[in-house]
């Protein structure tokens, strides 16, 4: 049922060795405001869908992604090592089939390696753990783990609320705004202290004061998931709805 089709594919010079892949809702079984290819078994979606979604989605991967239980923190684990399903918004790993994911349906989820392919992560960056630093977190753990520097990682930006659908209290900017002044050019003002916000620029704004300056996909509104309702699972938009993956994972690079 499900074809590569039904799939983004991030377009960034990732080494050959690096594979990833973003789901969209179609290719699935589950029905109503789920269908049809909703990956998240904590929606109240029939579990047997849910399930059947899942493995249809195996046939893309070496193996059966780390799930994550994502809490809007900034945890990171280890993904070669997880247990069961853990708390956390974020995932990491240096070992070869070992996928990483990441579910989302307005939360910014991104992808990030190493120019020599030997680790690979990727982050669920709702608002509250975009700024808390769930990014930040997740390079540390990278450059713990793998040796690398932060200039030689690059970062893809996947499908995510909008600039134009972002609408915020000026709570949540101030949140921002008092963990970094860059933020405040994120927001254009609104009526009543409402603000739309641009979470891709923020994102930008936090990679870059990290020498992460290697950026791709961020296609903002084309990769909006409220104005998309064909591609894309929005909980603004819909408030009872699927969630989507997105994954990374490494193979043996070939010998040269």
């Amino acid at each position: 049922m499900i074809k590569k089709s039904d799939f983004i594919i991030p377009d960034w010079p990732a080494p050959t060795n690096v594979h990833s892949l973003q789901t969209t809702r179609n290719g699935g079984v589950s029905v109503g405001p789920y269908a049809s290819l909703n990956l998240g078994n904590h929606v109240q979606d029939d579990p047997l869908h849910v399930a059947h979604n899942r493995q249809l989605l195996s046939q893309f991967v070496p193996s059966e992604p780390v799930w994550l239980n994502q809490v809007h923190g900034v945890d990171v684990i280890d993904a070669a090592n997880a247990d069961c399903v853990p708390n956390a918004d974020a995932s990491y790993t240096t070992r070869h089939n070992t996928v990483c994911v990441t579910m989302t349906a307005d939360c910014l989820p991104i992808l990030l390696c190493d120019t020599a392919g030997t680790v690979v992560a990727s982050i669920h960056a709702g608002w509250r753990s975009l700024c808390d630093g769930v990014i930040e977190a997740t390079v540390a753990k990278l450059l713990t783990a793998s040796n690398v520097k932060a200039e030689h990682l690059m970062a893809w930006l996947g499908p995510a609320i909008g600039p134009s659908a972002f609408e915020v209290g000026g709570e949540v900017r101030a949140q921002f705004i008092a963990k970094d002044t860059q933020a405040e050019s994120a927001f254009k003002p609104q009526d009543n202290d409402k603000w739309l916000g641009n979470i891709y620029n923020i994102a930008t704004q936090r990679l870059n004061n990290l020498s992460v300056n290697q950026i791709y996909g961020g296609q903002q509104e084309q990769f909006c998931t409220v104005t998309d309702s064909a591609r894309f699972f929005s909980f603004r938009r819909d408030n009872v709805t699927g969630r989507m993956a997105t994954m990374i994972w490494l193979t043996a690079p070939k010998p040269i």
